[in-house]
């Protein structure tokens, strides 16, 4: 084992390719140790250099909506009017903060997600 972190994407690179000879590896192992730690420094790179934003609020709720397979109609009972729905996935009225605590209630949707600018 011979680990080292990961300083640059030369490293980045060698590092995923000895995670592929190790993924299967048993806990405990050496091989699963070894696994453990570059799964640990993989991480902390792609975190520094590939960070993930928040998704925008509205492509938030619409996927939401889509994964619990919910309606305008639906979303219309837990904010409000329908034309206040389509107005708001349409981008042209802006959430409130009552609706902002309604969805994360309602659809599990995070706040800081909810609150952003779109």
């Amino acid at each position: 084992m011979n680990i080292a972190p990961i300083g640059n994407e030369q490293d980045y690179q060698k590092a995923l390719k000895r995670l592929e000879k190790v993924f299967d590896a048993k806990l405990g192992s050496k091989e699963g140790d070894e696994l453990e730690i570059l799964g640990i420094f993989i991480d902390n790179y792609e975190n520094e250099h590939f960070p993930i934003g928040m998704p925008d609020p509205i492509e938030a709720i619409e996927f939401r909506m889509e994964q619990m397979g919910m309606k305008q109609k639906e979303l219309a009972e837990i904010i409000g009017f329908k034309s206040r729905v389509s107005e708001i996935l349409n981008r042209k009225r802006k959430l409130t903060l009552e609706m902002i605590r309604k969805l994360n209630e309602a659809l599990s949707i995070p706040t800081e997600v909810l609150v952003q600018k779109y």
